[in-house]
């Protein structure tokens, strides 16, 4: 009998192919990358300028002073404590309040209400507030110029609830039933059970979370009068209204570097906790 032919895409890619793909990312991953090669070349006293024909990458003249500047102390420092404080708070509260709900959310037949709950949140993702709405509660809620109107109005992501529900629907009902069995009630099953075995999904939710709230700059626009609460993103978005100054390259790389550092540590809960809370097995 003829051995069955092997599906195509079971076949070995050919050297060509795994070639291109290589340069294609090569290529990719280059364009991603000089926006940020340039901004720390300005910062350490580069230049670019294409039209006056002197573009340049490497410094002419390494310099650190507008980094020693900022971390001496003032608005920049000020700023960039308030928005790692804001993100720390933020992302706790809000992942608080989305595990909680998540959970509440899969024992529809425990909790009542919980259906009509469900389908709130759902909506939020078809239909969202506007500035002016959204601007008024805030503003009769007592919120403008406080650190929780950077919080509050966006505390809990349709999205992220609805991955986390996911999540922990797949979480197998024997291990609950065990545990109710054993006299548990449903806050220790939550606590005890659901929670260490959702860590995964809890670390992806939480980067989303934290980045959210350290790129937003356009709720401190909107809520903050007093330019001495401005986050740091605000205080770039002022500084750079000029153009980009060695002052304002540096601010944008100290804004970035706190991303890149936590990114790293939580990069392999990523693709495992997004795709297991996305497809109920």
């Amino acid at each position: 009998m003829a051995a069955r032919a092997r599906p195509i895409w079971m076949e070995r890619p050919s050297v060509a192919v795994v070639a291109a793909k290589a340069v294609i990312l090569m290529v990719v991953a280059v364009v991603m990358l000089f926006p940020f090669v340039y901004v720390l070349s300005v910062s350490l006293g580069g230049h670019w300028d294409p039209l006056a024909g002197n573009a340049s990458l490497v410094p002419e003249h390494l310099s650190f002073r507008a980094y020693q500047v900022i971390l001496r102390g003032g608005v920049v420092q000020h700023s960039l404590l308030v928005s790692i404080g804001v993100t720390l708070v933020g992302t706790a509260v809000d992942m608080v309040m989305t595990t909680i709900l998540a959970f509440g959310l899969t024992r529809t037949d425990q909790v009542p209400g919980s259906r009509i709950m469900l389908f709130l949140a759902l909506a939020t993702l078809l239909f969202s507030p506007g500035i002016i709405p959204t601007y008024l509660v805030v503003r009769d809620l007592g919120l403008l110029n406080t650190y929780a109107a950077l919080i509050l109005p966006g505390m809990i992501s349709a999205f992220n609830l609805v991955v986390v529900r996911q999540f922990f629907l797949n979480i197998p009902e024997d291990i609950t039933d065990a545990a109710l069995i054993d006299g548990a009630n449903p806050l220790q099953i939550f606590r005890h059970i659901v929670l260490p075995l959702s860590r995964a999904v809890l670390a992806v939710v939480a980067l989303f979370y934290a980045v959210a709230l350290w790129s937003d700059y356009f709720s401190a626009l909107l809520y903050l009068n007093n330019s001495a609460m401005w986050p740091i993103q605000m205080v770039l978005e002022a500084e750079s209204q000029g153009g980009l100054s060695v002052g304002a390259a540096a601010t944008v790389i100290i804004a970035t570097v706190p991303i890149l550092l936590v990114y790293p540590f939580l990069q392999r809960y990523l693709s495992a906790g997004v795709l297991s809370g996305a497809v109920k097995t």
